[in-house]
């Protein structure tokens, strides 16, 4: 599917704030309301818009610790790391997991209620997995989200 200006101006638009009214949306980009209705309708049939999703305060929410748990898996074959997605996408304290390259396969990151939990976390939910050879574990001090899309000119 080809993505023009304006619809990378919708995705802009969206990415800030998914709540926006198309009738707001429509004035922020320039088109009339049922156009962008029309555009929106498109991106999210077109599979480009897979979802809209709310932004936690964790600490509010109940977890007091984020974490990035690297996981470099015996072999990367396509059953290991079909199974271990699979395995991390049923535990409730993952929050986000990345394929990589590089020295580890999986980067994962996690919310936990406390250092108690993170340890009994990364014990059952990592290494007595049979495809982790190695895991290492970094806090999450702070984080910060980039709600910007990339200009279309130069992407």
């Amino acid at each position: 599917m080809a993505i023009d200006r304006t619809d990378f101006e919708i995705l802009r638009n969206l990415r800030k704030n998914a709540r926006i009214s198309n009738k707001e949306l429509a004035q922020a980009v320039g088109l009339a309301p049922s156009s962008c209705l029309a555009r929106v309708r498109h991106l999210r049939a077109s599979g480009v818009i897979q979802g809209y999703h709310a932004e936690l305060d964790t600490q509010i929410a109940g977890g007091e610790i984020q974490a990035l748990v690297a996981v470099k898996l015996h072999r990367h074959s396509r059953d290991d790391v079909d199974s271990f997605r699979q395995h991390l996408l049923q535990l409730p304290e993952v929050v986000n997991i990345l394929h990589t390259s590089g020295a580890s396969d999986f980067q994962v990151q996690i919310w936990v209620r406390n250092t108690d939990h993170l340890r009994d976390f990364v014990l059952s939910g990592f290494t007595e997995r049979a495809e982790v050879a190695h895991i290492e574990t970094s806090l999450i001090y702070q984080q910060w989200h980039s709600w910007e899309l990339p200009d279309p000119d130069n992407f």
